[in-house]
């Protein structure tokens, strides 16, 4: 099927965290922004969003045109995706929401339009069930800050199409954005996953006594953290092999994945756990507020990623390397 690649008119369906994010980064880009949302004072809470946010996109550089101002907030779904090239819904993860959701905007959507979710884990071919033309329908996973990092994880569900796949990939990089093809529909796709182990390791750690959030924290930005954000894991441990590579890593270290280390059985939250992580985490922020966090958050993103930019470049290596 004929989907549209070159977009010019984005819509946002949900406009929290994640549906601000996504706006925030349209603008940026140039595009016209149709927004909505049924939570009382979500349009002004989305202003107040992408103003927090343009600083910093302000840093990395804007697209000619690029403008808050090109911003339009709608009272209806059919308002909102009508016109749109490309829609990306970021409702709550409820499924029985997003099938319903998702019936009204396919039905409302123009037959060419892309149709994305950015559900953290949900699989595509349960909620797009009643969609109209669902192969034109797929996910668009992103992270937070959504108008920063780049990555975003791709999947389609049963009916979608495959050049409606290689479609959302191109516009995802017209966004400056780099699209993880994920190769199979399965519950948490891959960076979830991956991040849920770890979040699972660390409530053990805090429920147990062993280490407070802080400290779990320290645990990652001073140490693997900061090869994560230019390196990954798989080659970072193939460094750790020295000459010998990966297989010196694996037959040195991997015995060790038989010992008992790690419980991959989250906690249970109990009301003492789920205090002792928040008290940590009020400890760890202070006085300041989240607004203040969040720009404090940008500046150290677009910081590492034009420090890994420029190191990149010396070495002879590609953006996308």
């Amino acid at each position: 099927m004929a989907v549209i690649v070159d977009i010019k008119t984005f819509a946002a369906i949900g406009v929290g965290v994640i549906g601000s994010g996504w706006v925030s980064r349209a603008l940026a880009h140039g595009l016209d922004v149709i927004a909505w949302d049924p939570a009382p004072g979500a349009e002004k809470q989305l202003r107040e969003n992408v103003a927090n946010a343009w600083p910093a996109l302000q840093r990395v550089g804007f697209v000619a045109g690029a403008s808050p101002e090109r911003l339009r907030f709608v009272d209806t779904i059919e308002a909102c995706v009508g016109q749109a090239d490309f829609i990306q819904e970021s409702a709550p993860e409820r499924e029985a929401l997003k099938l319903s959701l998702h019936e009204q905007i396919s039905r409302a959507a123009k037959p060419d339009a892309i149709i994305a979710s950015s559900t953290s884990g949900l699989l595509p071919s349960d909620f797009y069930a009643r969609a109209v033309n669902p192969q034109r329908c797929i996910v668009g996973h992103p992270f937070n800050p959504v108008y920063l990092l780049p990555l975003v994880e791709v999947l389609g569900g049963e009916s979608t199409a495959p050049e409606t796949i290689d479609a959302a990939l191109q516009v995802y990089r017209a966004l400056s954005m780099r699209p993880l093809r994920v190769r199979k529909e399965v519950p948490g796709f891959i960076a979830d996953r991956l991040l849920e182990a770890l979040w699972r390791e660390a409530l053990h750690l805090v429920n147990e006594g062993v280490a407070t959030t802080g400290e779990i924290d320290d645990a990652i930005r001073f140490g693997a953290g900061i090869r994560w954000s230019f390196m990954g894991t798989f080659l970072t441990y193939t460094l750790a092999g020295g000459d010998a590579g990966m297989r010196h890593f694996m037959q040195q270290f991997g015995p060790a994945l038989e010992l008992p280390w790690t419980k991959l059985v989250a906690p249970k939250l109990t009301d003492e756990l789920i205090d002792r992580v928040v008290d940590g985490t009020a400890e760890q922020v202070g006085p300041r507020s989240i607004k203040q966090l969040e720009r404090y958050r940008d500046d150290c993103i677009t910081s590492v990623l034009a420090a890994i930019a420029e190191a990149k470049a010396r070495h002879g290596l590609l953006p996308a390397d």
